[in-house]
């Protein structure tokens, strides 16, 4: 679990992005430009705004030959209808679901064999 409140934002430009924010995300494409970042570091230039989102991150190194674990993960919170956004990067994955979903999110994952730690959730299941 990473212990922050996160928001996710559409945001005009970069400017008032504050780069000193232990977590933050951006992602920009021809259409948009997205940033999540913890609640308290939202700018003032967000076009739109989604705030009230917790993370996990799964840990450790995943190989990019592994298949099926972001799958597995999602499918477990879909099936209970827990919404969720999901970050990529190089080293690792990480989950956003809704703060009032959490608990739920946590449970279903744990009924699935996964334990879960303030550093982050296996991606290997508990024996």
């Amino acid at each position: 679990m990473l212990d922050c409140d996160f928001s996710i934002c559409k945001v005009r430009d970069l400017s008032q992005v504050d780069f000193s924010d232990e977590f933050y995300f951006i992602a920009r494409t021809d259409e948009e430009t997205s940033l999540v970042c913890s609640s308290k570091h939202v700018p003032q230039n967000a076009a739109e705004c989604d705030a009230g989102w917790r993370a996990f991150r799964i840990q450790g190194q995943l190989d990019f030959s592994l298949i099926g674990i972001l799958s597995e993960i999602t499918s477990a919170l879909a099936e209970n209808r827990i919404g969720i956004f999901a970050i990529s990067t190089y080293n690792t994955d990480y989950i956003l679901v809704k703060a009032d979903h959490l608990r739920k999110a946590l449970s279903a994952l744990e009924g699935r064999g996964y334990k879960i730690g303030r550093e982050g959730m296996n991606a290997k299941k508990k024996k």
